[in-house]
């Protein structure tokens, strides 16, 4: 078995199970490390690989410098032949961009909306595109990449606007896209998750329901960081015994006390506590469906994630929350190099096939 089997290994039978007021928690532990409180070895070779990271920070923002820094070449990690479509679903804002990726099948089977991440702002159908044809392999279900507008050219809700038109187009033709009109998901990482669970929202909203499930990786949901009765985001909430600079500094990476992000995508048009800005402030989630909440240790907006899986999981809601020990944020994108990547999009596609049977 290689290194790399072994790690994969660990990380499905190596587990911490807690039930808690409805709400299972699965703590997943660095797979070749029985130190806590630290980074993942592979995380740490990332960062202090990347020295220029650590340099004293530019204040100032440059969009496009900040776009084509996110993402990571990431691998195909797929045994068998996904085949890759390239759609334009029509909508009255301008058609929208989407890849559609199919495993090898003849009965009608799940669908899987997928909204990658970028802050609203960045963010590219490439940097998911391995990802989402390893999600379609293991889930054995059809996956739509959706290349929803961004902010600041198009902010708050266009890039919603689209997702949720892209959902009520596979809703709407799921006979000739030949997925299960009963069976369709979202999913999204980041910004991604957001745009996710403001679907189910939207779709709660209007009375629908006809959302499945939803899987949300280390998703925004408190685009303020605002305090709740629940939540208040705190340094010494975060396990830190090794790597003490290095691990704050990661964790407070995505911090935003000038509001920068607010300020793209929102443009002082809508407070931030709006309910499909911010779902933490939802006054009612009971309607949403079964949830998959993904966090990442070392992750700014961990905290936020596990309010949202808490809040889900009061009102009733089925919510199961994985956190990845020694991980930090945009884990997934570095498919092929960390196991919990590839572990990542298992656990999407186990939450679907459970609901699926």
């Amino acid at each position: 078995m290689s290194l790399y089997a072994q790690w994969m290994e660990s990380l499905k039978s190596t587990n911490h199970v807690v039930v808690s007021n409805h709400l299972e928690t699965v703590i997943k532990p660095i797979p070749d490390a029985d130190r806590t409180g630290d980074l993942d070895p592979r995380v740490f070779a990332t960062l202090t690989a990347n020295h220029s990271s650590h340099d004293e920070p530019d204040t100032t923002f440059d969009l496009e410098v900040a776009r084509a820094s996110m993402g990571w070449p990431n691998r195909d990690q797929t045994t068998t032949d996904i085949k890759t479509e390239y759609l334009m679903i029509p909508s009255e804002d301008g058609d929208i961009p989407v890849r559609l990726y199919r495993p090898h099948h003849t009965e009608a089977i799940p669908a899987i909306l997928f909204f990658h991440g970028g802050g609203f702002f960045g963010g590219t159908l490439e940097t998911v595109e391995n990802p989402c044809k390893l999600l379609a392999e293991r889930a054995n279900a059809v996956v739509l990449s959706v290349d929803y507008r961004l902010a600041p050219e198009h902010p708050f809700p266009a890039g919603l606007n689209d997702c949720y038109r892209a959902f009520e187009w596979v809703y709407a033709n799921a006979t000739e896209l030949n997925v299960l009109r009963d069976q369709i998901a979202v999913a999204g990482d980041s910004a991604g998750g957001n745009l996710a669970t403001a679907c189910c929202l939207m779709e709660q909203e209007r009375g629908e329901g006809r959302i499945c499930y939803q899987a949300l990786v280390y998703p925004v949901v408190n685009l303020g960081s605002i305090p709740t009765d629940d939540f208040k985001w705190a340094l010494d909430a975060y396990d830190i015994s090794h790597h003490h600079d290095l691990i704050r500094g990661v964790v407070l990476a995505l911090a935003d006390p000038d509001s920068l992000l607010n300020d793209l995508y929102l443009q002082g048009e809508v407070d931030v506590t709006h309910p499909l800005v911010s779902p933490l402030f939802a006054d009612d989630v009971s309607g949403l469906p079964p949830t998959l909440i993904v966090t990442a240790e070392y992750d700014y907006l961990r905290l936020e994630g596990e309010a949202y899986a808490r809040k889900l999981a009061r009102t009733g809601v089925p919510t199961r929350l994985i956190q990845y020990r020694g991980m930090d944020h945009a884990f997934m994108d570095k498919l092929g190099d960390y196991p919990q990547a590839d572990d990542c999009m298992n656990v999407i596609a186990k939450g679907l096939k459970e609901l699926t049977k």
